[in-house]
Order: structure tokens, then C-alpha cells, then sequence
């Protein structure tokens, strides 16, 4: 009889606790410049990158800005959602 592996699953958390997403969402009031600027400054990105993200929102409603820690996602939420672009964002568990 061959030797059989059994694997035990267990949950495991770090110690910045359970991961949050800061989502994105599309909107009609914000300018592709606009919005790819303020994701720039919210998670500190090439303009690339941030118009990634962007399209992303665009093409399916929402997007993935940033995945992390609670604290994080709620400092990168608040810039996002602060002046100047005012964007739309949620934060939810990942």
C-alpha cells in the first residue's frame, strides 16, 4: 500500500487580522485623468498601474484598488473618497 498524505486544514490569520479590499467603483462623473491621479496617490503607483485599475472599474463596474489590513485599506479608502475626485469606494473583507 502506497504512503498517503494527509494534509490538515487549518485557518490561519496574520497578525494584522483578516484581509479588506478597497473597491473601486465606476462612475459618470469623474474623468479617466481624474480618477487615475487619485489612485496614484492612494496607493502610490505607476500611472500604468493606476490606469489598470481604472479601466478595470470601467469595463466591469468595480475594481480591486488595493487588498491589506483593515487600517490600511481604511487610510487608502479615505484618500480615495477625499477631495479632490471624491471617488466612489467601498471596503469589504477579502
Amino acid at each position: 500500500m502506497p504512503d498517503t498524505l494527509i494534509e490538515d486544514k487549518t485557518e490561519t490569520t496574520n497578525i494584522l487580522g483578516t484581509p479588506h479590499n478597497v473597491i473601486l467603483f465606476n462612475d459618470s462623473v469623474h474623468s479617466f485623468d481624474e480618477v487615475i491621479m487619485q489612485i496614484m496617490r492612494a496607493i502610490k503607483c505607476s500611472a500604468g498601474k493606476a490606469g489598470e485599475i481604472a479601466m478595470k472599474a470601467h469595463s466591469s463596474g468595480e475594481a480591486v484598488v488595493f487588498c491589506g489590513s483593515l487600517e490600511r485599506c481604511e487610510h487608502i479608502d479615505s484618500i480615495l473618497a477625499g477631495p479632490p475626485a471624491s471617488l466612489r469606494t467601498s471596503i469589504q473583507p477579502a
